[in-house]
């Protein structure tokens, strides 16, 4: 996978980089790693300088062990870490696609640093809405969001006695995917990291500190626009997009919106990797 691209970490984030152009950060959701981008990347690159990077807590970034201090893997502290990857690669302003638990942490960047060209968020509504009108269809839907933030570490030893079984019912039960769905060398890649009792840890941290300090965060900036051209992805068969008018819940949020719903469940990207990449740059070539 990503073929001719870049490999290299800086302070702990481990990313990729290839092409040349205005510069598009692409980050990954949960369960993946930033293999999720292995068949857009290149496409993006032969008009961009695309760099895909693993959030901290995943893939091949590092995870720091911080289980009481839940702002170690808060979406602000996890935006900051890209913020400083993107400038040591010389990019102070850049394009930022996110899909789940990247988008997030997206979304926090776009609040907290004036430095996007444009932002993209793929398959989401904002976390303090999520939270705030949880009903019993999003509990069922999205029982993970409950289940991963319970004290360590009882989820963490629940997972570890069979990862791919919870990590993979998570792609196939709220993403609405088939295995056959997801490609091979991205899947193994997925595999490898979930296998990690370190990353296991840190997706919990990670769902701990967004039922805690993101919630604080966002309250806090509850009224505050994005600015920014910002597309509005979904999975118009997924969870999100059968429950909820996803670009009406970011209308309040941001204040210039492009709305592109795409066939398939919550993992599009691995189901239709040339159409998003298609998608993205007719977005991109009109910010």
């Amino acid at each position: 996978m990503f073929d001719n691209f870049r490999k290299d970490t800086i302070n702990g984030i481990a990313y990729v980089m290839a092409g040349s152009g205005p510069p598009v950060l692409l980050l990954h959701g949960y369960p993946q790693s930033k293999a999720l981008w292995a068949q857009v990347a290149p496409l993006l690159a032969q008009h961009y300088t695309v760099v895909a990077a693993d959030l901290r807590g995943y893939g091949d970034s590092f995870k720091p062990d911080t289980t009481p201090d839940t702002a170690t893997y808060s979406f602000r502290t996890m935006a900051q870490d890209q913020v400083a990857l993107m400038a040591a690669l010389g990019f102070e302003r850049f394009h930022l696609v996110g899909h789940d638990r990247g988008a997030r942490v997206a979304h926090r960047l776009a609040l907290d640093h004036d430095c996007l060209l444009s932002l993209t968020l793929m398959d989401i509504i904002p976390t303090l809405l999520a939270y705030d009108k949880t009903d019993m269809a999003f509990a069922q839907t999205y029982w993970h969001w409950f289940f991963l933030t319970q004290p360590a570490p009882f989820p963490e030893k629940l997972i570890a006695a069979d990862p791919d079984n919870f990590y993979q019912s998570s792609l196939l039960g709220w993403g609405a995917a088939k295995l056959s769905d997801f490609n091979p060398d991205m899947l193994a890649d997925y595999r490898r990291a979930w296998h990690d009792p370190a990353m296991q840890h840190a997706s919990c941290n990670d769902y701990r500190a967004a039922a805690t300090i993101d919630l604080e965060h966002d309250r806090a900036d509850l009224g505050r626009m994005v600015h920014c051209p910002t597309l509005i992805m979904y999975g118009a068969n997924g969870a999100m997009g059968q429950m909820y008018d996803v670009p009406k819940t970011w209308a309040d949020r941001c204040a210039d919106i492009t709305v592109c719903p795409i066939a398939g469940g919550h993992f599009f990207v691995d189901e239709h990797p040339q159409k998003v990449a298609i998608e993205l740059l007719e977005f991109l070539s009109h910010v």
